[in-house]
């Protein structure tokens, strides 16, 4: 649990390693991402809390899974990508949009890459700057192109590098170790990857969790993060056996390097 200024923030895990992230204010609580009901109930249920609206990032079922029958049960509005495809969303959402859930201003990214549909969810204020990025970022890592291209993904993330360094980043997935491997087999001489490894593999070896990351942290040490570092060209250009001549490419590079990791 993470404990910010009137908020805490619950991760409750799912599936093998899924976070679906709870948003705790007072006695209500937003959750998101519910890929499975059973586990929201339980925590739900335990902290004596009520289900006030579940965000949404993209359509895939790890995801969306239980927001039916936890919208059902607790009568209460679910936020997510536009486009009528999700079953169970009351409130329509789409880039520059903005919403006041428990008193909490959200700002919508549109984010796709991983997903045509995917969108993020920011919130800023004078004490906390938190970002809900489903699976477009991953810490030292990024989602999957299963629908999206390079180009969209190299947008959706250079949104995310904007952000104060500050924010916390509330990824979808565990998946901070296995992506820091890769991270240091093609940038071996970061000293801040290689300090932040360490850390993570001690949490890990607790199973501890590793989340949240924040944006200045991903600058420093996240490959789709760093495309012009010049080690991570090298490596990229090796891989695709062929000159790169712009960040899209080396993206493109870097991802394909990952998938075959």
């Amino acid at each position: 649990m993470l404990k910010l200024s009137m908020l805490k923030v619950h991760p409750i895990p799912a599936f093998t390693d899924n976070y679906i992230w709870a948003i705790v204010y007072g006695n209500s609580c937003i959750v998101i991402d519910p890929g499975d009901s059973d586990p929201v109930f339980s925590f739900l249920n335990n902290n004596d809390l009520e289900l006030d609206s579940i965000l949404i990032t993209h359509h895939h079922f790890d995801h969306t899974g239980g927001l039916v029958s936890l919208a059902k049960y607790y009568d209460c509005s679910v936020y997510g990508p536009k486009g009528g495809h999700i079953d169970g969303i009351t409130h329509d959402l789409a880039e520059n949009d903005e919403i006041n859930v428990l008193d909490l201003n959200f700002k919508i990214f549109e984010t796709p890459g991983h997903t045509l549909d995917h969108i993020a969810y920011f919130h800023s204020d004078s004490e906390d700057s938190l970002l809900f990025c489903g699976d477009t970022l991953f810490s030292g890592g990024c989602g999957r192109l299963f629908e999206g291209t390079p180009d969209n993904m190299y947008d959706s993330l250079n949104k995310f590098k904007m952000l104060p360094d500050e924010t916390l980043v509330f990824c979808a997935h565990e998946y901070t170790e296995s992506n820091l491997k890769f991270a240091l087999e093609i940038n071996p001489n970061n000293v801040d990857l290689i300090d932040y490894s360490k850390k993570v593999t001690k949490l890990r070896s607790k199973s501890e969790i590793t989340l949240p990351s924040n944006i200045g942290l991903e600058k420093k040490i996240n490959p789709f993060f760093l495309l012009d570092n010049p080690e991570i060209l090298h490596k990229s250009e090796k891989f695709i056996n062929k000159k790169i001549s712009n960040p899209i490419e080396s993206l493109a590079a870097v991802r394909s390097m990952k998938d075959s990791f």
